[in-house]
């Protein structure tokens, strides 16, 4: 378009001489309007599509206090250097990461925004893990300190903090095209480089032949503007207008559906997506726990059974180890209601807190018994906390001390205060701590191996069924001295984590949404794999991913049989494209921890990713998330979708095809994601993906439409006029107003087509993003063997029929090169001037009216017009007669408005000339109806194979 402007300008002046066409001049600013409107409107978008990481700005601190110097002084954050001592209290953003130096005993940290994790974390002067987000004697970027106060010694700033390089993780990749942009720039690579040949060649034959034997027929000027029709006539100037106006109309539909599009470019991806790699807590599940079950040694009972059945027991007494399995999960607990609303019932508390803490503390706070003395408000005013150890990812158990007031103590003899150890955690960890077992009535026994199996079978069961089982645990402290410094009190409560008396364990379930099964089940049958990338424990994770139907296999491979796989060398030597599992294949899962991930080859990964349908990966950082991403990526052809909702998500949703972020989540994977569902809805997600195969194949018909009738029939007229001596039958402004009006109104009317083949569309695989293209050798087909063939002949005929009426043969018009002058078949220069005006325009009409009929025929690839009309059913598309009226409208404009009558010279046309081009849009119509109908009744036929 660029170059048709320039050439334009210059055919205007200086190539216009003395007298210069204002014509030239006309075509010109349309053609610059074209590229102003295209260009702003992508400017638009792609502005909008670039804002990746603008939360980023609010998750750093602004100021900081520093000691330099020997002085305290306040400097702007971004002026921190390695080597500063900076100065915390409550409240403040770590606006680097430290190495803390000097804390007080109460300092706590937020790290919730990297870990994801809403546990107050300590802060000492130890290391206590190799984990930066783990250990506790670092104070991390952009968390908060909540409690206390500290100095640190600053040792990374920017990019080389743990926040930073999971922001340039998730925000600097590699720019990279959408599937749909590589295909339009698929299509404009062929198109410009055939108009580009064609302009050339126009130029040559004029500079090389015409000029020479038939001087006059051309100027420069008129020559360079009748090429230029070669540049407009194979770029369809409505085609990019009509691709961000379909996608727009997708992003509408989907935005009634609570599905946020970030990027137009992406919507079509979602119709490619081959592999969703989706997280589990809040996406998968409600994010919304409770306590299940409870059990002792000899006695398990459902929660909901619990008042009933030992409150209103005759000998209430039997059920005593209650009492103290509610004093450890009341007390050995790191959430906290919310002050404001202590008047609303337990359930519509608000609770700061991890959600397993939040069950726990709802679950504890409602259990009331009086007759064994269970109030959780007595409990709490008897006993005050002295020091405690949160939960890590490390430890995976929670350590709280507690000492009984005296004042409040039950036998009043007692002088000095009770204390206790309460422990809470992952039974696996804390079984081996236990030396004795608490029985449901307060009775203690020796935790044998008969314990130990009897337990572990309860807990294998509840994981089995989706529940998180916590073990909890107590022990008294004989002789404690709350006065001891933090450090040294933590090392004795490591020391004394032995001989624990375990009370009992709880089951905690986190229900799947209740709409996730079916759509999983939807977009299985669309050909998508769904994977769980989790952080989340592996039993838990299987058990859920069987509720929801991502593990349908009783059989799951682990890691050895991935390396057993691979040690045959199954897919050595392989294409990339063809890893990945065949129809025949069988269904296979696979469930692979994060330690074996980190352990894969990548003959392994061909493995993993080329066997199996269904994969569940638990315990996984954000680099392995990362990880994942890219190999799944690496192989099969795979358009990978990812969904997150965490800090630590950001990576993962950066590096996939198109990252799918929760309304709910961080501010940073709503930015790193392209597609957000308010609702935190994946009900939402088969929907986007419908969305995508609609969005694609109505691209496919506004392509078609475009092509025969405002591309192929307007390079004719080009042709005509360079190689075969004939006046150009369509002027440079009608063929630019006919792209940029006519055929982006008309294509207006196909973007809001339902699909075609109903639910087809979600049973059909995903489209290979490499292989099947936009624009086929099929589509070619349809576009220049057949619509072509009946679309140019027709409105060329038009134009000779006119000049047939005006006395003209057909040899009078073609290959007359320089004889089309003053006294040419005794006509004057003025009326041979007027018939070529009034020609134009009627060519100029048949193509408004004939591709009507093209519109119809392009509006079904299968199904007839008979059972898909555009006026009834369930396909009706009113926009179809209204873009039809509209393009009359426009044509009428054109001929009848006087001042493009001055400037174009568009003229009237006769009567007749309105009516004949329906005839024509009908025979069109008719004749792809019959080849539809070979289609349909003949599979294997060869005008089967090459429709497309």
């Amino acid at each position: 378009m660029w170059i048709a402007f320039i050439v334009t300008i210059l055919s205007y002046q200086p190539l216009g001489g003395s007298d210069p066409q204002v014509f030239n001049l006309g075509v010109a600013v349309l053609l610059i309007l074209v590229i102003i409107v295209s260009a702003t409107f992508y400017a638009l978008v792609d502005w909008n599509a670039s804002r990746i990481m603008k939360s980023i700005k609010s998750l750093i601190a602004h100021e900081a206090a520093v000691i330099r110097d020997g002085k305290q002084e306040l400097i702007p954050a971004t002026d921190i250097v390695v080597g500063d001592i900076v100065v915390l209290s409550t409240g403040d953003r770590v606006p680097a990461d430290l190495r803390i130096v000097q804390a007080s005993s109460d300092l706590r940290f937020d790290r919730s925004l990297l870990t994801g994790e809403s546990d107050m974390v300590p802060g000492v002067l130890e290391a206590t893990s190799e984990n930066a987000l783990e250990t506790r004697n670092l104070a991390l970027t952009s968390t908060f300190v909540v409690q206390g106060n500290c100095m640190g010694v600053v040792f990374a700033t920017g990019d080389r903090t743990v926040m930073g390089r999971l922001v340039l993780m998730s925000g600097e990749t590699k720019f990279k095209l959408t599937t749909i942009q590589k295909e339009i720039w698929f299509f404009t690579k062929i198109i410009s480089s055939v108009a580009l040949s064609m302009f050339c060649l126009s130029i040559l034959i004029w500079g090389a032949w015409l000029r020479k034997s038939y001087p006059g027929y051309d100027t420069p000027s008129a020559a360079i503007i009748n090429s230029i029709g070669c540049l407009t006539a194979f770029v369809p100037q409505g085609l990019p207008v009509c691709v961000a106006l379909s996608l727009t109309v997708v992003a509408r539909r989907m935005a009634k559906r609570h599905v946020l599009v970030k990027n137009l470019a992406t919507i079509e991806t979602l119709g490619c997506i081959s592999v969703l790699c989706s997280d589990k807590t809040g996406t998968l599940t409600a994010g919304k726990m409770s306590v299940e079950g409870i059990a002792f040694l000899d006695q398990h009972f459902g929660v909901s059974d619990v008042t009933e059945q030992i409150g209103e027991a005759p000998e209430p007494e039997r059920f005593s180890g209650l009492k103290t399995l509610h004093q450890v999960a009341r007390l050995c607990n790191g959430a906290k209601f919310d002050a404001s609303t202590a008047d609303r019932p337990v359930e519509e508390r608000g609770v700061k807190g991890d959600p397993t803490d939040t069950a726990l503390l709802r679950f504890s706070e409602a259990l009331s018994i009086p007759s064994l003395g269970i109030d959780a408000e007595s409990l709490l005013s008897s006993w005050k906390r002295n020091f405690e150890i949160p939960f890590n990812s490390k430890n995976k158990w929670m350590l709280s001390v507690v000492s009984e007031d005296p004042s409040q103590a039950d036998d009043l003899s007692i002088k000095h205060s009770r204390s206790s150890m309460l422990v809470k955690g992952a039974p696996d960890i804390l079984f081996k701590a236990c030396g004795t077992i608490m029985k449901a009535d307060g009775a203690i026994v020796p935790f044998d191996q008969s314990a130990k199996e009897t337990l572990s079978s309860l807990q294998s069961q509840w994981s089995s069924q989706g529940q998180r089982v916590l073990a909890l645990c107590i022990k008294p402290l004989d002789g404690f001295k709350a006065e001891l410094p933090p450090n040294d009190m933590e090392e004795l409560m490591y020391s004394e984590m032995q001989n624990l008396t375990l009370v009992g364990i709880v089951g905690i379930r986190d229900p799947p949404r209740s709409d996730v099964p079916s759509a999983i089940d939807t977009i299985r049958k669309a050909g998508v794999r769904v994977f769980m990338v989790t952080g989340d424990f592996k039993l838990t994770a299987v058990a859920i991913a069987r509720q929801v139907g991502i593990i349908s296999q009783n059989q799951l491979d682990t890691i050895d049989d991935v390396k057993a796989a691979a040690s045959e060398k199954q897919f050595s030597g392989a294409a990339p494209s063809t890893v990945k599992p065949s129809d025949d294949d069988p269904m296979r899962s696979l469930v692979l921890t994060g330690e074996d991930v980190v352990s894969l080859t990548p003959l392994d990964w061909n493995v993993v990713v080329g066997n199996y349908t269904e994969i569940v990966f638990a315990r996984t950082t954000p680099d392995q998330k990362m990880k994942i991403v890219e190999e799944i990526k690496a192989r099969g052809d795979n358009t990978v979708a990812v969904t997150g909702d965490g800090v630590n998500d950001a990576p993962a949703l950066k590096a996939s095809d198109i990252g799918v972020a929760m309304g709910s989540g961080s501010d940073v994977a709503k930015e790193a994601a392209a597609l957000i569902l308010l609702n935190n809805d994946f009900a939402s997600i088969p929907v986007a993906i419908e969305m995508g195969r609609l969005v694609f194949d109505n691209l496919k018909k506004v392509t078609l439409y475009l092509m025969p009738t405002g591309s192929y029939n307007e390079f004719m007229a080009v042709f005509a006029n360079v190689f075969l001596g004939m006046q150009i039958p369509l002027s440079s402004y009608l063929q630019v107003c006919f792209s940029i009006t006519n055929d982006v109104v008309m294509s207006i009317s196909l973007m809001y087509e339902k699909a075609e083949a109903g639910k087809y569309l979600m049973l059909r695989k995903p489209r290979n993003a490499r292989t099947d293209r936009l624009t086929d050798w099929r589509l070619f087909v349809q576009i220049y063997l057949f619509l072509g063939l009946m679309v140019w002949p027709c409105t060329m005929g038009m134009w000779f029929f006119y000049m047939h009426q005006q006395g003209l043969k057909f040899y009078d018009v073609i290959l007359v090169y320089n004889k089309w002058t003053d006294g040419w078949r005794g006509y004057s220069s003025d009326q041979l001037t007027e018939f070529v005006s009034v020609g134009q325009c009627i060519y100029y009409v048949t193509m408004v009216f004939i591709q009507y009929g093209c519109l119809l025929a392009v509006r079904n690839r299968r199904v007839s017009i008979l059972v898909s009309s555009p006026l009834w059913g369930p396909r009706r598309n009113y926009a179809v007669p209204l873009g039809m009226l509209a393009t009359a409208l426009i044509a009428v404009v054109n001929l009848y408005g006087p001042g493009l009558q001055k400037v174009f010279a568009t003229t009237p046309i006769p009567r007749m000339f309105w009516g004949l081009p329906f005839c024509f849009a009908l025979g069109i119509l008719i004749m792809d109806e019959s080849r539809k109908a070979i289609v349909r009744n003949y599979p294997k036929s060869i005008v089967a194979k090459c429709a497309w």
